[in-house]
């Protein structure tokens, strides 16, 4: 079984920037497919960038070149830098990691980004 908590969430203006991180417990990192996601008032929750047991990295077109995605393997942390962000990157982000059948969530952190 694997914990996941997210910090790092608030309030910030459009254009700057926000670091979120998810602190992992219960097993490392390493073994799992790691990831933000994203839940934005009245829409499904969606991909934001993941980072896969190969060490490779996806984005989401939408984040691509403004939010880069960061494994620690030994402190079992995962970060997400977000810059430039605009009001439509306001939602809930959530940590997430996964291995075959099992995904994992963390409880989230709202990112409000005023226009």
């Amino acid at each position: 079984q694997v914990q996941l908590v997210e910090s790092g969430g608030g309030l910030v203006q459009a254009g700057g920037s926000l670091r979120l991180s998810c602190a992992a417990s219960g097993s490392t990192f390493n073994m799992y497919g790691v990831g933000w996601y994203r839940q934005p008032p009245g829409l499904p929750r969606e991909m934001v960038a993941s980072v896969f047991s190969s060490g490779s990295t996806e984005y989401s077109d939408s984040v691509k070149s403004r939010f880069t995605v960061s494994m620690n393997n030994a402190e079992n942390t995962l970060a997400l830098q977000m810059n430039s962000l605009q009001p439509e990157a306001t939602a809930v982000y959530y940590c997430s990691c996964w291995n075959g059948g099992n995904q994992y969530w963390g409880q989230g952190t709202q990112v409000t980004v005023s226009s």
